[in-house]
């Protein structure tokens, strides 16, 4: 369930199973461990968790559920938690192990869940079995920042980072094995080497002198984009002009509730830039709609600023309210259905701003990394550097070859 980060996990759990002598199994009910890594970025998907285990215990009741994840961090002391094995974000790096304990304890509950703000390090594992194109590289854990209306960091703990040694080797390694682009995640990747003194700009310069071809950052805050990382990766030749931006308003009164420390003014300096230095770039946004004290004449400041941003994509969802954080006990409350309404309206927005940045890509040559083919209409799926997904049909393997295409020829989305 969830971010990238949780899915390069859920491979890191699978390795470390196989490595073990555990195999796969595609019938659940089959399995003699059912595994489920959570997400907790919402009350939803904490609710979608307990359902997903509740109808395996109907399919298969003789097998062990281990629940690992933000969900089974966060709420490792709920007694509702219909699990065998509990374990921690850090824990489930070391499922064997901890499978192995459980092993002997006969029909107990085990949970074995740290407090997450007592871990310091950076929990290295080498990824090695891959099924997919365009692998994600996880170098940094955690988030030292205090968003009101986030539990993450009380999922994560506190920003650690991955060394720039191990990170170049894990790249060079897949670039070795015929990859040709990486995707640099983490929870919060700005914060990259701020225990020692180094910053994301140091690293990706060391991974332009890499031997992968291209690679591209996940989420940002717009005060991690500076004059010199703009100069920077504008000059790259590996660098693939796609940046999602953690915004969650551009409204002024609602960032400061959030403990967001940059104005809305800011955070539209920073899209102007990169559209002034990009050549049609891919920009992307989260916005929370509804978030305590949102008026309609504060969603409708946000609306207006997104409308004329220069914003490729907009990725918008209702504010979910949290036990733990500070939101939880603010006042002014917003309902749900109005959350719900506010939402749909930045989809369509969304749906027009990527509509409108199509159309401008539209004659364009570009660069296109196949990945395989597309359960949608059977043809290859592309990607190019500045996201943009293209289909072409073809009766030979395209998978993870490299073309340069007229985007006008093929269908885009």
């Amino acid at each position: 369930m969830g971010c990238k980060t949780n899915h390069i996990e859920g491979q890191l759990i699978e390795q470390e199973l196989i490595k073990a002598g555990y195999q796969p199994v595609k019938n659940q009910n089959e399995c003699a461990f059912f595994i489920l890594n959570t997400c907790s970025v919402t009350s939803h998907a904490d609710n979608q968790a307990l359902y997903i285990i509740k109808q395996f215990r109907l399919k298969n009741p003789e097998a062990k559920v281990i629940l690992t994840g933000c969900f089974a961090q966060t709420a490792r002391d709920r007694e509702d938690l219909d699990a065998d094995i509990i374990l921690g974000n850090d824990e489930k790096l070391e499922i064997v192990k901890y499978i192995e304990y459980a092993k002997n304890s006969i029909n107990e509950s085990q949970k074995y869940v740290e407090d997450i703000f007592n871990i310091k390090e950076f929990h290295h594992k080498k990824l090695e079995f891959l099924n997919t194109t365009r692998p994600s590289i996880k170098i940094q854990e955690g988030c030292s920042n205090r968003c009101s209306y986030c539990i993450i960091p009380y999922a994560r703990g506190n920003s650690r980072s991955e060394s720039a040694e191990n990170i170049l080797n894990q790249i060079n390694y897949l670039a070795d094995n015929n990859y040709k682009e990486v995707v640099i995640v983490g929870i919060h990747i700005g914060e990259w080497g701020r225990e020692f003194n180094k910053n994301l700009l140091d690293l990706l310069k060391q991974i332009e002198d890499s031997k992968i071809l291209r690679y591209r950052l996940g989420s940002l805050y717009v005060t991690e984009i500076d004059e010199n990382t703009i100069d920077f990766l504008k000059k790259s030749e590996k660098f693939c002009p796609h940046f999602h931006l953690s915004l969650q308003s551009l409204c002024d009164k609602t960032l400061k509730a959030m403990n967001r420390f940059y104005s809305s003014k800011y955070a539209k300096d920073v899209i102007y830039e990169l559209n002034k230095n990009f050549n049609l770039p891919f920009l992307g946004c989260d916005i929370i709609t509804g978030f305590p004290g949102e008026d309609e004449e504060d969603f409708e400041i946000t609306y207006n600023k997104l409308k004329n941003s220069g914003l490729s994509f907009i990725h918008s969802f209702p504010y979910s309210r949290r036990k733990g954080t500070p939101a939880y006990n603010m006042p002014n409350q917003v309902y749900e259905h109005i959350k719900k309404e506010r939402t749909k309206k930045l989809i369509k927005l969304s749906e027009n701003l990527h509509s409108e940045f199509l159309k401008k890509n539209k004659n364009t040559i570009q660069e296109v990394l196949f990945q395989k083919k597309s359960a949608k209409n059977g043809k290859y799926l592309g990607i190019t550097r500045n996201y943009i997904k293209i289909y072409k049909e073809s009766s030979e393997n395209l998978q993870n070859t490299v073309q340069n295409l007229n985007l006008a020829d093929y269908e885009i989305e």
